[in-house]
């Protein structure tokens, strides 16, 4: 059967694309479209889907909706997969949508989408269960979290800060192994190691671990001196423009 969706986005044109992206992809079907979110929760309840992918921001108050969604499904519906689509890189909205847990849960640039194959993926993850973070946020963070010169970042080895990043993305250990050519043992090998020099624990839910590296990531000083300013977008666009 194909996974259900309620795509929620206020802007049409870009509603309309993701929407006829998602229907030319096989083993997707989107049952609902909306453009704010009360519309989103209505649709979910009259849908039932599998999954929710929503904008970050959208009427009422153009803020974080699509966390607000997100919040508010998990406590409702908490097998119910989300994917936030957003054009913000700050890792500031990720770790607000991790905050009530990572299973079934993604967050991924916009720009993303014009690979449609990358948005199945991550539909498909949180219908399952489980996470992943987007590429460029999760290379964001390992940066800011290395420029620090007491940061246990700066004694990982090459291909540890390679399986670190896949961690993050939400790749498990066969997944992680494939990109890289090498074998699942060593792939455990490496988590391990990372593990000990990062002084995490060793937790084996792919959902978890992601959760547990992404925060260890946020604790630079740069993300500690903006604590609670609001996010800007990567590329902010003119002012009259959305």
């Amino acid at each position: 059967m194909p996974i259900r969706i309620v795509l929620a986005e206020d802007h049409y044109l870009v509603r309309e694309g993701v929407r006829r992206l998602l229907e030319a992809e096989p083993g997707v079907e989107v049952v609902a479209a909306c453009g704010d979110l009360a519309s989103l929760f209505v649709a979910v309840e009259r849908e039932s889907p599998d999954v929710v992918v929503t904008d970050v921001r959208m009427p009422p108050a153009h803020a974080d909706e699509g966390i607000q969604a997100a919040r508010r499904l998990r406590q409702t519906k908490p097998d119910l997969g989300v994917v936030v689509l957003s054009q913000y890189a700050n890792p500031s909205y990720a770790l607000a949508l991790l905050d009530t847990g990572s299973a079934g849960r993604a967050y991924l640039l916009k720009e993303r989408v014009h690979d449609p194959g990358q948005l199945v993926e991550a539909i498909r993850a949180v219908s399952e269960g489980g996470s992943l973070i987007d590429p460029k946020v999760v290379e964001g963070l390992v940066a800011e979290r290395a420029r620090a010169t007491t940061s246990p970042l700066n004694d990982l080895t090459a291909r540890e800060r390679d399986v670190l990043r896949k961690m993050a993305e939400g790749r498990n250990n066969a997944a992680i192994a494939a990109d890289l050519v090498v074998t699942e043992r060593s792939v455990e090998k490496v988590i391990n190691s990372i593990f000990m020099k990062l002084g995490l624990t060793w937790e084996p839910a792919v959902h978890k671990r992601v959760k547990a590296v992404i925060l260890y990531l946020a604790e630079s000083d740069l993300l500690s001196a903006t604590a609670g300013a609001s996010p800007e977008p990567a590329n902010p666009r003119p002012r009259g423009r959305r």
